[in-house]
């Protein structure tokens, strides 16, 4: 499946500045960048490169005078998932993990998953298998949590969100996060564009590792599972916002959008995989 994503970001610059912009869309084994192009007016040299897990692409700039800056970036991107029928799969204990997978079981720093530990044992122990649990712990934040854009902020973490009741798809993924390690399930935090999002901007998910599948939950249901590009994985938002920036600039505008260039696009729901057993991965 191939998808048209396109940002505009604009700045007002008050003082010397530093942005650290993770944009581009990062190639896996199912994702392929076709074409891309980042456009940085005033120009300015972006210094490319990657952190972490070595697949999140950075691009950092340096502005030292006042004005705007406009940063675009656009692409054209084909994507691949695996629908897998959650039957079929076996479970993996932290015994039998993966080293790669290990570091997803830890806390971090919005998703204190020792600290909601004794709340997710409570709401999700009696569930069996970790199709199932993280299948519940996805319907319970849907049914639990109100998303209220502008609820939350830069320190808000899971723990804030199961408290309040309420936040945004980066607190629902922290918190799905966070219950699923505490159920002793590696987790991770994804941010993607979404194709079919109201209102359109950058989304965030949540991926759980079973039997060797990243497998895919979103439980904000707002984008379909199938209409998603990965741009980052992390830990959780600190390891793959979309901008870190060091100074004051303000952000005067912010344009996003993701379009399917395939007419035949079916959307894939997580209520529709549940009603069939399946589950997915973005590959």
């Amino acid at each position: 499946m191939k998808f048209r994503v396109h940002c505009e970001l604009e700045y007002v610059l008050n003082d010397p500045a530093t942005f650290l912009f993770a944009l581009k869309c990062i190639e896996t084994g199912g994702q392929r960048i076709v074409s891309e192009e980042l456009i940085v007016d005033p120009f300015i040299q972006a210094e490319e490169f990657t952190l972490g897990t070595g697949m999140n692409r950075f691009s950092r700039l340096r502005t030292l005078n006042p004005g705007n800056l406009k940063v675009t970036y656009r692409a054209e991107v084909a994507t691949s998932v695996r629908v897998i029928p959650a039957a079929g799969l076996s479970p993996d204990g932290p015994g039998r993990l993966t080293p790669e997978a290990l570091p997803f079981l830890f806390p971090s720093r919005y998703c204190p998953s020792d600290l909601i530990r004794g709340k997710a044992w409570e709401l999700f122990g009696h569930l069996s298998g970790p199709p199932a649990i993280a299948t519940g712990v996805r319907d319970w934040i849907a049914s639990h949590i109100a998303y209220v854009s502008g609820s939350s902020g830069e320190t808000s973490s899971a723990l804030d969100t199961y408290d309040r009741r309420q936040g945004v798809c980066r607190d629902f993924a922290h918190l799905g996060i966070a219950f699923c390690r505490a159920l002793n399930l590696p987790a991770r935090y994804a941010t993607v564009y979404a194709a079919r999002l109201q209102p359109p901007d950058f989304h965030a998910c949540f991926e759980v590792f079973i039997d060797g599948w990243w497998l895919l939950f979103d439980a904000t249901g707002l984008a379909p599972l199938n209409g998603l590009v990965r741009i980052a994985t992390g830990r959780d938002a600190a390891d793959a916002a979309v901008c870190t920036i060091f100074g004051n600039p303000e952000l005067s505008s912010s344009v996003v959008s993701c379009e399917c260039a395939d007419p035949s696009f079916q959307a894939l729901s997580g209520d529709l995989l549940k009603s069939r057993n399946e589950l997915v991965a973005l590959l």
